[in-house]
This record gives C-alpha cells, structure tokens and sequence, in this order.
C-alpha cells in the first residue's frame, strides 16, 4: 500500500522503518490525514509477520510541530456545531473527535510489536505524546533538538495522553514543572530524566533505533505490567501529600487560577497516577473535554495558536505583490533600540549596516551585540564561531553612503520630529528609488513624518518593542499614502527576523501604546483616589496582567509620560490630559527626579543588584490613603482591564485596527494583556459585548467617562455581535 506522507521500509532483520514526511509542508503537522494513514500503517505491521518492530521518523529537518490549525479549528467548529444541533449530545461528539488521538497512540502501545521513535529537531505537544507511546525513544545530539509539551500556553493541556504517560516515565515533579510550563527540553536533559532512552549524533539516529529493535525492545509499557510503580512513588506516600500540597499553592501563585489548563494538568496527575491506566486516559480526556468547552482555552487556542500562525505566515500581506529577500538593511541611529534592530537582522543572517553621527557612536551601538552574543555563548545558547559570523554581519558606520544598495532602511533615531526629517532627508539622498523607509517610531505620527519624504508612498512605520531581541510583536503602521509594495515589503522583513506582526492605521500612540497607557493612566486615577500603590500592583497581577501599571510606567519612563501628556495637551487642548495626572507627573520628574528604571527611581525603588526592586514608601504620602478593607478586589481588576479592552474597542470603531486577531495578538505579545482572555477583544466577546457594555456604563457612573461605551459597542450589544462575527477576518478575506 502507498501513503501520502509517509514511506514504509522493511529491512532484512525485520525492522519497519516509518518515514513521516508531508508533502508541500516545511514540518510535519497532525491532520486528519496523517492519522488515517498512521493507524493504517499500524493496522498492516501488525498484521505482518515479517515485521519485528517498528522505527518512527520523520524525513523532515524536525520530528513535528504538533497538530495543524486546521483540526483545532475543525474541533471548536464541530462543537459549535454540534451545541446547535443537539447540545445534550454535543459533549459526547467532543469527547470521542478529542478522543481520536488518544486512543490511536494507545493502539499503538498495546500493538503487541516495539516501536521506536527517533527525535530529531523540534518535536512538540501531540508528537512528544506519540513518541511516548512508542516503546524507546532516541534522540539526536543535534541543538535543533526540542522535546515539549506546551499546550498549556494556549489554554489547554496535553490531552492524548501526555498527563499520564510523562509521570509514569519520569518523577511526578518534574512532569508537573514541564507541563504546566511548557519549557522545552534538550535531547541530554531529557535523557537525564528518563523521558529518553538514549541520545545520539543525527547520522546515528535510525541506526540506533533499529538497533534497540534488534536487541529486543520490550513491546509492553511498564505501566501495564503487573506491580509498576511510578518513579516519583505514589500520590499518598509521604513525597507524594508534599509534593502535591507544594503543586496547589505553586499553581495558585503562579497562575491566579486564571488557566484551566493548567489547574487540569495537576488534576488529571493527581487523579491518573490512583488509577489503571485505561481509566486515567478517560479521566484525562473528560478533562480535555471540559476544557475545550471553555471560553478562556478556546479563545486562547485562537489568540495564541490560531491567529499568532496566521499572522506570521502573511494574513495582512497584499496580494500579488513580489516577495522581497533582503541583502542588506540599514538601521539609521546606533542608541539601545537600533543596536537592537540590527542585532537581531544580524541574527536573521541579513547583512545590516548600522550608522549614527560618527564612528565611535556606531561601534558603540556594535558593542550591544557583541554583549548579547557574549551572554548567549555564556548560556549554551550560541558558539563563538556563530557569535562571530553574526558579528561580521554589522557594519557600523557614519557614512551613508554605504546604505546605497539597502532594500530597507529603518530609522531609529531620537524621537523629535525635526531629527527624524534630517535623517530621512540623509537617507533619501542615497537610498535606490526602489527601496523602502521605514520609522521605528513609537509616538510620532507616521503621516506627518511621512511628509518630509519625496515618496511617501514608500515610507512605512515599524514600531519594535523593548527589549527587541525578546519581544515576538512589531507594529507595522501605515500612512495615509503608503502604498502595498512597502506594506510588503515591511511584512516580509519582519518574518525574515521571525517576529509576528499586526498592521494598523496611523493614529497617536498608534494600537499597543494607546492601550498601554490607559493602564498607566487608570492606575494614576487609583493613586489619587487613595488606592495603596501595593494593592493596584498584586491586584494587576492578579488580574493576568505580567506587572502592575506602575512598574510597567517606570519601564517606559515616567518622563516619557510626561513628554507625552505635553504632547497631547500641546496638539489637543487642556482637556486632552487630567490635570490631576499632569500634577502627578511633573511632580515626580520635575521636583523629585524620579523617572523611572533607567535613573534607578521612580514608582518602584531600584538598589544595586541582588537587591530586588520595592515600591517607593513616598508615594503613600502623595494622598490620603483608603484602608485594604475599603478596596473592592474585583472592582480593580474590572477597571485595569476594563479600560485596556474599551480603548481597543475605541481603535477598531476609529479603524486604526481593522482586524480583531491584531488587537489580540498584538495586546498579549506587546504589554502581556491578561493571556488567558484571548486578548483585548476576546476579553470582551468572552464576557459577551451586552455584559461588557453594562459593566463600562456600571464603572462610567463610578469612576469617570473616560469608561463610557462606544457607539460600535452600543450598536453591537443592540444587535447581538461580537468582534469576531461583525469584523469576521475571513470572511472579509472570502468576500475579497
């Protein structure tokens, strides 16, 4: 029999070597498809007396990336569809769709012939589980090499069987900490946990497996045999009450019980590791099933896997315009963010020149990646052989002539108007007529800047986040005249620098930074109202967001809000800032010179490292402060996140976001917009616009009518819509 996307050889000693490679496909993925295929593959090997095991890999440069977008979304779909139809019978169609995979790994388990996966390169969610349903696992050496489970950072959990065979493998505790993190492992680490039979050089890998074949692989997985104990003892010994005690208190800490993913995983551990191993499975698959149910898993599904993929892989992109490959980019001003930039170019394998008023300025900015890849070397993350061919990569300079044959320019420079226009002046005198210019401003007006250029309609804004080497989002923004071959040709560089991109329409503050400081400015009214800066900061933590407001203010700059509000009241009148807020500010910058983290004071004091940071105890003394009883928890947490959504609602009424998978994606990967919601409209489409709405017009009447309901939610609560049926993306993509 022939397949699709896999190849199947016998060998002389009896070894069925599996081959998975997709056809079209750049990794390996779950569909439907292949899971046919597989449990036909298996169906004949069984059958096949010739066969004496079985030997599964993948011909693709990495063992798989887990399921494909197409069956998660076929999943949420179904359930739709089938909660339509009959929703008494809606749960048993999830339980038994979820249930395919499972039951086929378990199939394989119990097949009676050994199976040998052999991992190489990135081996994620679905694919882990199926190699530890395979009786031996062998690794390649290679640093490609990335075991995981990671489920959880989508919503859900590993659920065709992962909770249960990975603390049968190795210690309970160590299965919980991958699990409900979902960190990767290298192929030594995971040998060293037992999780890995044996770890080889990649040209050793389907030799070694076939060789475990030929010494005797035991066909029956040690939890099915009589008296198996897992490694990391039972749940009621005295380990196991500590162990778990620890898990429920490191859950709540970590977490807030904002992830039902996560609070399954140690469910379904904690009940699994009681029982027959069948039973376990069924219990992990109720679970599964309860959780695909839920609304904060399904819309992270959709945020954080779905839309995050689509995004990257070009949804945004103009059709028909030609791809660019870049040999060479320009970063125009060496200071932090440029230096960054041009790092990771570099990292990219781009040849970026790197310029700044003299020379000494750009080795300076030079020197930042010479420390990057210095601590990279240091964590095993980098050679210095892949350290210096990095390097030879930046050419830092003054002359801009150099820049002449540049497909892309970025400039990075002070952010004031009339620094700006003498770069773009510069660079304009050399660059080709076909390249591209590109801002990484982050509150200057694409439009207005676009302005000084003599072909506006190739200038185009790139808004990086700090620090540039972490932060996955770049806000692509577009001026009122910038054309499709910039907006092309900006997409491309940002996939070629493997960073995930949301576009949006020019406006101040642009999408993200808009959102960022209606939190900033929402805990500036708490301050004033006498709310304990303390209980803002854990009460925002406690809400999902990463770090409280004010911490998050002083990571920007607290004199950089400053500089924004004059902006502001200078551009839009008095009434555009609260007096109150200008008052807070200027006296923090002004009279106690308190601005932030980069001069070591501001809302949070900065001691010399071990020392962690602290709240500064001055600010109790700003106003009169409320008692903890007289704050209501839930009213907080309502407001911070409250205000971000409806500021976001704000952008796609105004049409600076027209695609709510931006807004999402963009609001978790730019500020850490409370993950576990889907993100800023998901939040609200979660809770239902109707609900959303009376909430907003609950706070406005409380708090100020800055909480006010758009005209857009008002008529979307009216009609019953949501973000993503009204701005459906795919639909306007089907219409199109």
């Amino acid at each position: 029999m022939t397949y699709k996307n896999f190849t199947l050889d016998i060998d002389a000693d009896g070894a069925a070597l599996v081959t998975w490679d997709m056809p079209g496909k750049s990794m390996n993925v779950f569909t439907l498809e292949v899971m046919d295929e597989i449990e036909a593959i298996l169906a004949a090997v069984v059958t096949d007396e010739k066969v004496k095991g079985v030997v599964f890999a993948s011909g693709k440069s990495a063992f798989s990336g887990g399921a494909d977008l197409t069956m998660i979304e076929g999943m949420f779909s179904m359930l739709e569809e089938a909660k339509a139809a009959d929703p008494t019978a809606a749960a048993q169609k999830l339980f038994d769709a979820a249930g395919r995979m499972s039951g086929l790994w378990r199939k394989i388990e119990t097949c009676g012939k050994p199976w040998v996966a052999a991992i190489n390169g990135t081996c994620m969610g679905g694919a882990t589980e199926l190699a530890m349903s395979c009786h031996a696992r062998v690794a390649s050496n290679a640093k490609s090499v990335k075991i995981a489970l990671p489920e959880v950072k989508v919503g859900i959990f590993p659920g065709a069987g992962g909770t249960q065979r990975l603390p049968r493998l190795i210690n309970t505790q160590d299965a919980l900490q991958i699990m409900t993190t979902g960190s990767d492992l290298t192929a030594s680490r995971a040998k060293a946990l037992g999780l890995v039979n044996e770890v080889v050089d990649p040209d050793k890998l389907i030799e070694a497996a076939k060789t475990l074949i030929k010494n005797g692989v035991d066909p029956v997985a040690p939890w099915d045999k009589k008296g198996f104990k897992a490694p990391g003892g039972t749940i009621w010994s005295p380990q196991g009450v500590q162990l778990f005690s620890a898990a429920n208190a490191i859950l709540r800490r970590e977490t807030h019980m904002n992830y039902p993913g996560a609070e399954a995983i140690v469910k379904c551990v904690y009940e699994g590791l009681q029982l027959p191993f069948d039973l376990a499975l069924k219990v992990e698959l109720r679970y599964f099933t309860q959780i695909l149910n839920n609304v904060s898993a399904r819309s992270m599904v959709r945020s954080l896997f779905v839309s995050m993929q689509e995004l990257g892989k070009g949804a945004r992109r103009p059709a028909g315009v030609p791809a660019t490959t870049f040999s060479k980019i320009g970063v125009v001003g060496a200071g932090f963010m440029g230096a960054s930039i041009a790092y990771v170019t570099a990292r990219a394998g781009i040849p970026v020149v790197l310029i700044d008023r003299d020379q000494t300025a750009a080795d300076k900015g030079k020197a930042h990646s010479e420390e990057l890849i210095k601590g990279a070397i240091a964590k095993g993350k980098s050679t210095k052989e892949e350290g210096e061919k990095l390097l030879s990569l930046i050419t830092a300079t003054s002359d801009y002539s150099q820049i002449a044959d540049a497909d892309l320019v970025i400039e990075a420079v002070f952010e004031d108007r009339t620094v700006k226009k003498a770069v773009i002046e510069q660079v304009e005198a050399v660059l080709p007529e076909s390249s591209i210019f590109a801002s990484n401003t982050s509150t200057l007006p694409i439009t207005g800047l676009a302005e000084n250029s003599k072909r506006p309609d190739q200038f185009i804004g790139v808004h990086f986040f700090s620090p540039v080497e972490k932060m996955l989002l770049v806000e692509v923004i577009l001026g009122e005249k910038t054309g499709d071959k910039a907006l092309a040709a900006a997409l491309d560089y940002v996939a070629a620098i493997r960073k995930t991109p949301i576009v949006v329409n020019d406006t101040r503050g642009f999408y993200v930074n808009r959102c960022v400081f209606r939190y900033i400015n929402e805990a500036y009214d708490m301050l004033i109202e006498g709310v304990p800066a303390v209980m803002i900061e854990n009460i925002a933590k406690a809400a999902g967001m990463p770090v409280g407001p004010l911490s998050l203010n002083d990571e920007v700059a607290v004199d950089l809000s400053q500089k924004i509000m004059k902006a502001s009241i200078a551009d839009l009148g008095e009434a555009s800032v609260k007096p109150e807020h200008m008052t807070l500010i200027d006296k923090m910058v002004n009279d106690l010179d308190r601005r932030g983290r980069k001069n070591g004071r501001g809302f949070y004091d900065y001691p010399a490292k071990p020392a962690k940071k602290s709240l500064w105890p001055g600010l109790k003394d700003f106003y009169p402060q409320k008692k903890a009883e007289e704050v209501d928890v839930k009213t907080i947490k309502d407001r911070l996140l409250a205000t971000i959504a409806l500021e976001a609602a704000r952008t796609m009424e105004e049409g600076v976001v027209t695609d709510p998978r931006e807004a999402d994606v963009g609001s978790i990967l730019g500020f850490g917009f409370a993950p576990y919601t889907g993100g800023t409209l998901s939040y609200i489409d979660g809770m239902g616009v109707k609900a959303f709405v009376a909430l907003c017009e609950k706070l406005a009447a409380s708090y100020g009518d800055h909480f006010k309901p758009t005209l857009l939610l008002l008529d979307m609560a009216a009609k019953g819509e949501s973000f993503y049926s009204r701005f459906n993306p795919k639909a306007v993509k089907a219409a199109a």
